[in-house]
């Protein structure tokens, strides 16, 4: 059988879901493929969305009319923000995340949506033909048989693409939580010329709730005051909410004992793993090597959902045999009667040099083809539900026959992932942190909407009433931050207590509220006493007015060397630049120049390997071919 679609999207998991939703509400016909409809939106590792650097994401995800936050904010069990005694810059939203109601609420919301198929079935092959000298996507087969002509396709298989599992010294093919391996694909897009990898990546056991003695661990309780990750989630929701407390244990030295005498018959030390694992997330005998001097680790214990009593050990990843895995969970305290509901294991799985992908995720080897979240080389739910958003947006854009987006550094920390992949490339899984960012101040979580939200209504993602509450909230805040600059309070007794009560130095004289508030040790709440022509404000306005305040002459500092970078970022270099023959560039930048083949010079800065001789080349070169509007040497 022959159908056919605008858009096919391999893989329903959260690069996926954002990918097809994206393409369907801006009017495609869409067609998402899952390997089984149960998995739709599924979590196979940590049952949690959002943390640090990737609450950044899930911000800005909906900033630019993504789905994850909103759902997010609708199966929350806890929610807590991180990295509180530290600026604002890195302050960042990490919520609980109730596994099965998650995934029902993401299958029914691409159930219900116009212009988009849901569709189990595995895709084997992607039909590519010649249009204009260049191989573009025509269509998608699967393993029954059916060909589905699109003139899109996005890659999002997770970690499915011939994926394998491994505990001890046992391994076979699946993906994660028992599902099949997609193994086919792998073939059809090494025949396509696609630069594949192996990467690897983990999940710790679970273990039921009743087995626990939860006496001899440490709670972790929710915070008081909620901020949701949408902008259309009503902060009243998370009033009176009752928290589900996660829990903290630590190893301790008989855990440590039992893991060195049986690391060797751990899959990632027995050289039955050849992939590549997460850096920033490594499995628990892994951590046990790199860090030998500490005696203990810290792990989490954390609930999967309202209506199950299975609990996920985070921080106790492992591919240890099951006998190992039972001795060193036993050890544990409060552990010692711990039933395993299911084993720790390692994946392996196909996945993508990123350098062989342009800013907007197509592929450069085949036109219309893009890739996005795990099989990018990327890891974590909220990496692969940003790159999904774009992927999906810019597909769109191409068969609607509008300008593509492609975010800065500068904007957002969605920019920042997808510059860092396709600019640099990565030797193991990716995963987003706020040191990434040279622009973290400006990237916070409270102005994610300010920042993009622009950008998603021009796309078509922003409704225009959501819009016109966006601009709403912008103004309120300028009007704020204004009011603060201008009041000025007299050095009264009821000034000079409270800046007393607070730690803070008393003032003789007349002082502005904008320089009490810039103070480390004063916060616009503790100010509320002396400032009585306070307006009542939503939470959200009062904490972004404060930062604004704060932090003003960091923020210009930022500001200033961004508009300074961005005149490189705005130089677009020819796609079909042939550096093989720019006179001045030395080997290394021709080669990694035509590899990369940079989209602006701002780009090929960051190129390791590109030097800034290189650089000034290229300027000439472009100051040579447009004479009227290019760049000159000095610049």
């Amino acid at each position: 059988m022959r159908h056919s679609a605008d858009v096919g999207v391999i893989g329903a998991g959260h690069a996926g879901i954002e990918a097809a939703l994206a393409c369907a509400r801006l009017g495609l016909d869409t067609v998402l493929f899952t390997v089984n409809l149960d998995a739709v939106g599924n979590m196979p590792c940590n049952p949690s969305i959002g943390g640090t650097g990737k609450g950044h994401l899930v911000f800005e995800i909906d900033a630019l009319g993504g789905e994850m936050g909103r759902a997010a904010d609708e199966v929350t069990l806890q929610s807590r923000t991180l990295n509180l005694g530290k600026g604002a810059a890195v302050h960042s939203k990490r919520i609980q995340a109730d596994r099965a109601a998650y995934r029902a609420r993401m299958k029914h919301t691409l159930e219900t949506t116009e212009h988009l198929r849901l569709l189990q079935a595995e895709v084997v092959a992607v039909g590519v033909e010649e249009t204009d000298g260049k191989p573009a996507v025509r269509s998608l087969t699967t393993a029954l048989g059916e060909v589905w002509e699109v003139r899109a396709a996005i890659i999002a298989t997770g970690t499915y693409l011939d994926s394998a599992i491994f505990v001890g010294d046992v391994s076979y093919k699946s993906g994660p939580d028992g599902l099949m391996s997609a193994s086919a694909l792998s073939d059809s897009l090494r025949a396509l010329g696609l630069p594949l990898r192996r990467f690897k990546t983990g999940t710790p056991a679970r273990v039921n709730r009743r087995s626990i003695d939860f006496s001899a661990l440490e709670v972790q309780p929710g915070e008081e005051t909620v901020t949701p990750f949408s902008a259309l989630t009503d902060p009243a929701a998370f009033d009176n909410m009752e928290q589900i407390p996660c829990h903290i244990v630590y190893t301790n030295a008989e855990t440590h004992r039992i893991i060195r005498e049986n690391i060797h018959r751990s899959a990632m030390y027995s050289g039955k793993i050849h992939g590549t694992g997460p850096r920033y997330c490594p499995s628990i005998e892994d951590k046990l090597v790199r860090f030998a001097d500490k005696d203990r680790h810290q792990l989490f214990i954390e609930p999967l959902g309202k209506d199950t009593e299975e609990m996920y050990i985070q921080g106790f990843s492992t591919s240890l045999p099951t006998d190992v895995q039972t001795a060193m969970l036993h050890s544990l305290d409060g552990f010692a009667n711990a039933e395993i509901m299911r084993y720790a294991y390692a994946i392996e799985y196909d996945c993508i040099d990123p350098t062989a992908l342009y800013p907007t995720l197509e592929t450069k080897a085949i036109d219309g083809l893009y890739g996005a979240g795990q099989f990018n080389g990327t890891s974590g739910y909220e990496e692969a539900a940003a790159q999904g958003l774009v992927a999906g947006i810019n597909a769109a854009m191409k068969l609607l026959g509008r300008e593509p987006l492609v975010l800065p550094r500068s904007s957002s920390y969605i920019g920042t992932l997808i510059d860092d992949l396709v600019t640099k490339g990565t030797n193991e899984p990716y995963r987003i942190m706020t040191s990434r960012s040279e622009y973290r101040l400006l990237l916070r979580q409270d102005n994610a909407d300010a920042r993009l939200t622009p950008l998603g209504h021009r796309v078509g993602l922003i409704d225009d009433a959501r819009y016109q509450s966006f601009l709403d909230k912008q103004a309120a805040i300028d009007a704020e931050v204004e009011r603060i600059g201008k009041t000025n309070l007299a050095p009264t007794e009821a000034l000079r207590a409270l800046l007393e009560a607070n730690g803070s130095t008393p003032v003789t004289t007349g002082v502005k509220l904008a320089d009490l508030l810039r103070r480390p040790e004063l916060t616009y709440d503790a100010l509320a006493p002396i400032d009585v022509s306070r307006p009542d404000l939503p939470r959200a306005v009062r904490v972004a007015a404060e930062i604004r305040v704060k932090y003003d002459g960091y923020i210009r500092r930022e500001e200033a060397e961004v508009k300074k970078l961005s005149r490189l970022e705005e130089k677009l270099l020819p796609p079909d630049l042939d550096y093989e023959h720019i006179g001045g560039l030395r080997l290394e930048a021709r080669q990694k120049l035509s590899k990369i083949r940079p989209r602006s010079l701002g780009q090929a800065m960051r190129i390791s390997g590109v030097s800034p001789a290189d650089i000034s080349v290229l300027m000439i070169r472009l100051a040579d071919t447009d004479p009227k509007g290019g760049t000159t040497a000095d610049e």
